[in-house]
């Protein structure tokens, strides 16, 4: 069966099954899937709070409620059937994990937790396969480049995910349970709550699993995880003016895979090794109203993390500080944002021990006059060891009709090589920042319960820093270079409506991430992919199907070892048991089907869970 022919089936199967179910009421989650609430305010996308109708860029939003539909086991998983997004992992849930926005690098999406900066600087990129999905109250996915507002690494885009946070005025407590096939199982709890000035929220979870055997047919065992995650969030309202802030982060995941040792004059053999992936953050903020129209906000944070593997030994731990002035001055139409902004990096992986800063002064003027949406952005890094980088990006939108909008946007964006392509035995100390340049048509509609968006893109990067053969650092297996040119183009379709008694919601991608340099398709990505989804109510219940499909993938550079097209369609139910109390099931993978994310490593097959969750009414 083509790719093409798997897709139409895939696509026809659920609006099939959506049209036969019947429903009386729209579901808590309809919002998914018809028109966003208007009144909805995004932060991450100029890195001020702003209406959702005022945002020029390609914005997704998850709230509680969708994470606890999708039954996703990790914030990866989450991201990976929204539009744009894909995923490559070498195994389950706790092993080495990628996310591609619009087809880039994973570490082209800069990545915030409660406004605290988390990167890697070994590898390059967050440490998804650490971040707990149990503590999150909401993500703002940014897609395009926006170095111009958040200076070096986001090139492809940011995402942002915020911890739960303090929701009514009196003590709220809340807990759950979920068990699951593999031997899966998951406690949470919690309480939030204000008294008078002060409002406070702590969440912490405990989930395992026995896992799958991740590498059939070299090493059959079954390779599982343990996590343990907690969250807090701390605020005091001073005065009117002025408001304190604090957060901290902590998770700790435990994967075993399977690794491959040499042992000696003997063959090399697989052993079982474990991984321990730790990501601890902490921000503290201060934000001042000082007149109507001028605010201030003054933040540090840092994010450490860690990442260990035993019997095998190697060790890795990059700290990052971030020290940001933000200030917003708001007149009539007009936004003047300016902000000063220093990071500091720094990695301990042995033998190296390195670290870096960056300087930075950002600007802003945003406008929303009638039809006519304006948003221009500039940014100047002195990166410690690269010198000064200037960023830039303009995006402009008009309304032509009732619900009707479209938009264009150019901007420009880098990212500096980690300190460990820089300074390991694979390394190159002359590796250059890697630089990119987009262009972008955004057409959207909203209204009378439809939504629908067409985004056409194309970014071009050059001086992409890949492994390449061995040259002039010390190993004879090879080096970190920077290789050339990529561009990652393509087209992204997405919307949402509400049929009869049925909530539908989808989107389509066509994409063509290569290296211009060979023409290749970059690895492990697809060029097309389908997400759909649908819900209903029946009889006090929330019935769900989701379908994902996506095409063919190379798992090299070279486009040699194939990765074939895969759909999978998964199913979800949830109803009220009695007033604060709720339950829920959920079926992954219905059809059992047997596909790869990366060569040689098995994904789950089906997969069940259910569970029950209790909050306070």
């Amino acid at each position: 069966m083509t790719n093409h022919l798997l897709c139409l089936r895939l696509a026809a199967v659920p609006l099939a099954v959506a049209a036969a179910w019947p429903a009386h009421a729209q579901t808590p989650d309809a919002k998914a899937a018809a028109v966003p609430d208007l009144n909805e305010t995004v932060v991450t996308a100029t890195r001020t709070e702003q209406p959702l109708t005022d945002v020029l860029a390609d914005v997704t939003l998850l709230d509680r409620r969708a994470i606890d539909e999708s039954g996703a086991v990790s914030v990866a998983d989450l991201l990976a059937r929204q539009p744009g997004t894909e995923l490559a992992r070498n195994g389950g849930p706790g092993t080495a994990t990628s996310v591609y926005l619009r087809g880039a690098e994973t570490r082209f999406t800069a990545v915030y937790v409660d406004g605290v900066r988390i990167d890697s600087q070994a590898t390059g990129g967050a440490p998804w396969e650490a971040l707990a999905l149990d503590q999150v109250e909401r993500i703002e996915i940014v897609r395009g480049p926006a170095a111009a507002v958040y200076g070096s690494d986001a090139v492809a885009g940011v995402i942002q995910i915020f911890t739960r946070k303090a929701e009514q005025d009196r003590l709220t407590p809340h807990a759950g349970v979920t068990l699951g096939t593999r031997r899966t199982g998951k406690l949470e709890a919690g309480l939030s709550g204000k008294r008078g000035a002060v409002d406070y929220a702590l969440n912490a979870s405990r989930a395992r699993s026995d896992g799958f055997d991740t590498r059939p047919g070299t090493n059959p065992d079954r390779d599982g995880y343990r996590q343990s995650a907690a969250s807090a969030r701390l605020g005091w309202q001073v005065s009117r003016a002025h408001r304190l802030e604090a957060s901290a982060t902590h998770s700790d995941m435990k994967a075993q895979y399977d690794g491959f040792a040499n042992r000696g004059n003997r063959p090399a053999t697989w052993v079982d090794d474990v991984a321990r992936n730790r990501l601890q953050t902490a921000g503290l903020s201060w934000q001042a109203q000082w007149t109507p129209h001028y605010s201030t906000r003054l933040s540090a944070s840092q994010s450490r993390q860690s990442y260990e593997t035993s019997p095998s030994p190697y060790y890795t731990r990059t700290t990052l500080r971030n020290y940001l002035l933000h200030n917003e001055w708001r007149q009539g139409p007009h936004l003047l944002t300016a902000a000063l902004e220093r990071r500091e990096d720094k990695l301990l992986n042995d033998p190296i021990a390195r670290s870096r800063h960056q300087n930075a002064l950002a600007l802003g003027y945003g406008l929303r006059l009638g039809a006519h949406t304006l948003q221009v952005n500039l940014r100047r890094d002195d990166d410690s060891e690269f010198g000064g980088h200037t960023t830039g990006s303009a995006a402009y939108g008009f309304s032509f009709a009732r619900g009707w909008r479209v938009s264009a946007a150019l901007g420009t964006a880098f990212r500096v090589p980690t300190l460990y392509h820089r300074f390991s035995q694979y390394g190159q100390a002359g590796l250059q920042p890697e630089k990119g340049r987009n262009m972008e048509l955004g057409l959207h509609y909203a209204q009378s319960g439809v939504r629908a968006g067409l985004s056409v893109y194309r970014n071009n990067v050059r001086n992409l820093v890949s492994f390449g053969a061995a040259g002039p650092c010390a190993s004879t297996f090879g080096c970190y270079e920077n290789t050339g040119r990529a561009r990652y183009e393509g087209v992204t379709l997405s919307g949402g409506a509400r049929l009869g008694a049925v909530n539908l919601s989808g989107s389509l991608d066509w994409q063509n991430p290569r290296n211009l340099d060979t023409g290749k398709q970059l690895a492990r990505r697809a060029r097309r992919q389908l997400k759909l989804a649908a819900d209903t109510r029946v009889a006090g219940w929330t019935l769900g199907a989701e379908w994902q499909a996506s095409g063919m993938r190379y798992d090299d550079a070279a486009n040699t070892r194939r990765l074939g097209g895969y759909g999978v369609v998964n199913l979800f139910a949830r109803t009220s048991l009695a007033r604060g109390w709720s339950a829920f099931a959920r079926i992954d993978n219905v059809g059992d089907k047997t596909y790869q994310l990366a060569h040689g490593y098995a994904t789950a097959g089906r997969s069940l869970q259910v569970g029950v969750k209790w909050s306070m009414p």
